[in-house]
C-alpha cells in the first residue's frame, strides 16, 4: 500500500480494505478526488460502491488503509464527525422528516439560538435563504418537506449539507426519481456547486448522466477499481467492457417473436383531464413500449387499464372477450401482470422473505384445506430462483437486502408463478446497474417468445427503441403515434417530436 500522498486531492481513499463475515467487500481500493470536481462512480450492483460511500461518510470504518481528508490523515467513527469536517452524503432514500418544515431539517439537531437559550428561527432562514440563492434555487423555507417535489427535497438535503460547508458532496443515485426537467435543474444545481469549489462524488447507473455531468469517472468491480478515467477520454462502450468484465456485442436481445393475435384491445379510454379517446392493441409475442413525457398520462393510463384508477369510458378486450376492471383483482383474475416502477412502495414487502414475495400473488395454488404446503411453495420458489439467476443466500433472505436488479428478477418471478399472459411493466430497469439489465431485457424477449405480450413503460429512450417492437408516442394523455419497427426503425429525435408535438419526417437515408 502507497503511503504517498496525492497532492492536489482534497480527499484520498489509501489501500482502502473492508471485510464482514465471510464477504470481502473492498480490497485495496485506491482513489483520489479533486477540490471542485464532479467524479462519477459506476459499477455493477455488489461492487463495492455502497460500502466505499459509508466509510467516506463514517458509516462504517475500513478494516485496512487510511482516508486523507485535505491532506491529513482522518478516521470517521460516525456520519456527524464526517459531516462536521466537511463531507456530507444524499442517500437514495432521503433523510428528511416529512411533516417538519424545509427549515427544521436544515438545522436538525444544529439548531440557531440566542443568547438565552431560545431558538433564532430568524437567523436560521435567513441563512437557508442565503443558502438557495447561491445554488441559484427558490424554495418556501417554512414549506413541509411532505408538500415538496422530490427535486425540491433533494435541494434542502443540498442545503442541509452546505448549511455545515460541505467540501465534498456525496450523491447516491440522485437522479432515480426524477423527470427530465427536473434532471436538467439538478444538473445545474451541480455545476453551480463545482463552480463553488465542492467536489460532488456521484454515484450512478445512469452511464448517459455521467457523460454529461462528470469530470472524471472511476470504475468499480467485485470490491476493487479498475480505471479512473477522463469521461472527454472514454466511451460508453468502454466504460461497460471495465463493469462487466467483458465485451458487450449484443446490448438489446435480438427481436426474434412472431407477432401472433390480440391479447388486449383497448378502445375510448377517457378520464377527464387527463385522457382522451386512447385507443391501442397489444400482441402475443411483441413488447409495446410506451414512451412521453412525466405528464403525458402513461401511468394515469395503465391504472385505469388495470382498475387502480376509474375511467369516464373504456371499452376493453382481453383475448377477444369484454372486460371490465374494477379492481387489479380483476386484472390478475383476467391473466394481467403488472410491476410498479416503485419497487419499494407498491413492489416488493421488505421485510417479508424472497420466498414469501414470490409465491404471494398466487398463494391460493399451495394451500391444501387452509394449509400451505410449505414442501410444494419451497420447490416452486427454488425453481424460480434458478429459472432467473436471482442472486441470494437463501429463500429466506430478507427481500429489502436484494440488489435492484435481483429485486426486480424477484418481481418477475411472482408473476411467472401466476402464468399471465398480459405482463405490463414500468420502468423495468431503474437504478439496476449494465447486466442486471442485460438479464432483465433476457427474460422479457424470452417471455414474448413463448407468446405473451408486454406493455412496457420506460423513461429512458434508448431501452424503449432497443427493447419495443412497437413504441407508442403519448403526449398530453392522447395518443401522438405509433411506431412499428417491424417496418421503421425509431430514433430519439422522432420520439421526442411525437412526444412534444413537432413534426418529424425521416429521409429514405436514415430509413
Amino acid at each position: 500500500m502507497s503511503t504517498e500522498i496525492t497532492p492536489d486531492a482534497i480527499l484520498e481513499l489509501k489501500g482502502i480494505s473492508m471485510s464482514f463475515p465471510g464477504v470481502k467487500a473492498l480490497n485495496d481500493v485506491s482513489i483520489a478526488f479533486l477540490p471542485g470536481e464532479v467524479h462519477a462512480l459506476v459499477g455493477e450492483n455488489g461492487a463495492g460502491k455502497s460500502t466505499m460511500m459509508k466509510i467516506l461518510s463514517g458509516v462504517y470504518q475500513a478494516t485496512e488503509g487510511s482516508l486523507v481528508f485535505k491532506g491529513e490523515p482522518v478516521l470517521f467513527k460516525n456520519p456527524q464527525q464526517a459531516q462536521t469536517a466537511g463531507i456530507s452524503i444524499i442517500f437514495q432514500e432521503f433523510s428528511l422528516i416529512k411533516n417538519f418544515t424545509v427549515i427544521e431539517n436544515v438545522f436538525l439537531n444544529r439548531e440557531h439560538t440566542h443568547p438565552l437559550g431560545f431558538l433564532d428561527r430568524k437567523k436560521e432562514r435567513q441563512v437557508a435563504l442565503d443558502l438557495l440563492k447561491e445554488i441559484g434555487f427558490e424554495l418556501d423555507v417554512d414549506a413541509r418537506i411532505e408538500d415538496l417535489t422530490v427535486v425540491q427535497q433533494q435541494v434542502v438535503e443540498i442545503v442541509k449539507a452546505l448549511s455545515v460547508t460541505a467540501s465534498v458532496l456525496i450523491m447516491d443515485e440522485p437522479s432515480a426519481v426524477l423527470t427530465d426537467k427536473e434532471l436538467k435543474r439538478l444538473f445545474e444545481i451541480i455545476r453551480t456547486l463545482k463552480n463553488r469549489g465542492v467536489t460532488v462524488i456521484y454515484i450512478s447507473h445512469m452511464l448517459e448522466e455521467v457523460f454529461e455531468i462528470a469530470d472524471r469517472v472511476t470504475v468499480m468491480k467485485d470490491g476493487q477499481v479498475v480505471g479512473t478515467k477522463n469521461t472527454c477520454d472514454t466511451d460508453k462502450p468502454n466504460l461497460i467492457r471495465m463493469m462487466v468484465g467483458r465485451e458487450i456485442t449484443a446490448y438489446y436481445p435480438e427481436r426474434t417473436s412472431t407477432r401472433g393475435k390480440k391479447l388486449l384491445e383497448v378502445k375510448n379510454l377517457t378520464k377527464k383531464k387527463a385522457l382522451e379517446n386512447i385507443a391501442f392493441d397489444l400482441h402475443e409475442g411483441e413488447v409495446l413500449g410506451i414512451a412521453g413525457l412525466a405528464d403525458s398520462g402513461r401511468n394515469t393510463m395503465v391504472h385505469c387499464i388495470l382498475g387502480i384508477d376509474s375511467a369516464d369510458s373504456c371499452d376493453l378486450q382481453v383475448e377477444g372477450k369484454p372486460a371490465a376492471m374494477r379492481s387489479i383483482h380483476d386484472a390478475i383474475a383476467g391473466r394481467i401482470g403488472f410491476i410498479s416502477e416503485d419497487r419499494k412502495n407498491f413492489g416488493i414487502f421488505g421485510p417479508m422473505t424472497v420466498k414469501d414475495n414470490i409465491t404471494i400473488v398466487d398463494l391460493h395454488s399451495f394451500l391444501r384445506l387452509g394449509f400451505i404446503r410449505r414442501k410444494k411453495e419451497k420447490t416452486a420458489t427454488t425453481d424460480q430462483i434458478l429459472q432467473l439467476r436471482i442472486k441470494v443466500s437463501n429463500m429466506f433472505q430478507r427481500a429489502d437486502t436484494l440488489s435492484g436488479g435481483n429485486q426486480q428478477k424477484m418481481l418477475l418471478s411472482r408473476w411467472l408463478l401466476k402464468r399471465p399472459r398480459i405482463f405490463i411493466i414500468c420502468e423495468p430497469t431503474r437504478g439496476i446497474d449494465v447486466g442486471a439489465k442485460m438479464e432483465i431485457y433476457r427474460i422479457m424477449r424470452d417471455l414474448v417468445s413463448a407468446g405473451n405480450g408486454i406493455i412496457m413503460i420506460s423513461s429512458e429512450l434508448p431501452e424503449v427503441i432497443g427493447v419495443s417492437d412497437r413504441i407508442m408516442v403519448m403526449k398530453s394523455g392522447r395518443v401522438a403515434g405509433i411506431i412499428d419497427q417491424a417496418s421503421e426503425r425509431a430514433s430519439e429525435e422522432q420520439i421526442m417530436s411525437m412526444a412534444v408535438g413537432h413534426r418529424f419526417s425521416i429521409t429514405e437515408e436514415e430509413k
